[in-house]
Parts: structure tokens; sequence; C-alpha cells
């Protein structure tokens, strides 16, 4: 009888949209340098916005290179916007140094940037994460969803898209790949 020594978790994710700001390198004095970043993530009515600041480690390969290509556009003061999942939320509590709250307690909330989901610059969007199939996905795709008779069943409606819209999203997504290589 052989037993796992494997360890569970419980994930814990917070999904949602904000600014991207202070992308900088940070070098511990102990342990190994990590890029961070600040997100002012959007919370409330769309009419009465406030903001939730976390100081995020960006973690994973394709995270750090996305945060990475957004260097130039926050130093420039372009609003890039992102849509994000950040993971494994801790608090950190401080005493600020300077300014009209010198000497008060504060407290900063920090996570790890696991995910982004798309970038916005300026309003613009220049990238989209591709969906990534699941197991499910491809099972789907070889059995049918029902076991009735395709000639039984109605046929779906055709949605028609106008020869000139379907050019237009063409020529919109190659824009925004392009957009994704320069910026």
């Amino acid at each position: 009888m052989t037993t796992s020594t494997e360890k569970s978790y419980f994930d814990l994710h917070i999904t949602g949209l904000g600014y991207l700001n202070r992308i900088r390198e940070v070098k511990p004095k102990k342990g190994n340098a990590f890029l961070a970043c600040d997100i002012a993530a959007l919370n409330g009515p769309s009419d009465d916005v406030s903001y939730v600041r976390f100081d995020t480690r960006v973690s994973g390969s394709e995270a750090q290179h996305l945060v990475r290509r957004c260097i130039d556009a926050v130093e420039a003061e372009r609003k890039v916007m992102i849509g994000f999942r950040l993971g494994d939320l801790w608090t950190d509590t401080f005493t600020y140094s300077k300014g009209k709250r010198a000497g008060e307690q504060g407290v900063s909330l920090k996570a790890r940037l696991l995910f982004i989901s798309w970038i916005k610059v300026d309003g613009k969007l220049v990238y989209k994460a591709e969906p990534k199939p699941t197991d499910g996905d491809e099972r789907d795709a070889e059995v049918p969803a029902t076991s009735t008779p395709a000639e039984q069943q109605p046929a779906a409606p055709e949605p028609s898209v106008p020869a000139a819209v379907a050019d237009d999203e063409a020529a919109a997504d190659a824009s925004a790949l392009a957009a994704v290589e320069s910026f």
C-alpha cells in the first residue's frame, strides 16, 4: 500500500481589472530579485468607482513577459489597463516615514500576479490571452452532446454577418496583432 505525500491546496483568487503602475525590479537583501508592480483595481459602481491598490509580485513567465512589455508605456504615463488574476493575498503593515501621515501605521495589500487576460493601452486593446483548451473541450469535440440523431435535431440558424463587417473584424484583428508586436 502506498500513501501519497503530495500536498493539496485551497486556492483563493482575485479577478478584476485595473491600472498597472510602478513596474520595478525588487532586489531584497536575502533571496532572489523579482519583478513587482502595483495594480489600482477598479471597485464599486461604474458611476462612482473606487480603487483598491495591490502591491504584486509578478509570478509566471508569461505574466513577467507581458508586464515587462508594458514598462515603457507605464513610464510614459500612458493608461495601461489589464484584466488580471491574483493569488496568495496577504497584508503587510508599515509606518509612514514622511508626509502628513508620518508616524502613522498603514496597511498594504500584497499578492502574486498570476495571470493577465488582456491589456489595453490608452483604451486600445493590445493583448488578449488565447483561451486554453481543457481536457473537457477535447472530449466535447469528439463525443456528441446528445444521443439524438442529427436529422431529428433542429438546425441552428446560421448567424448572418455582412461581408463588410467580417472584413472590418479581420482588419481589426490584424491591427490588434500588429499593436501587440509594437508595444
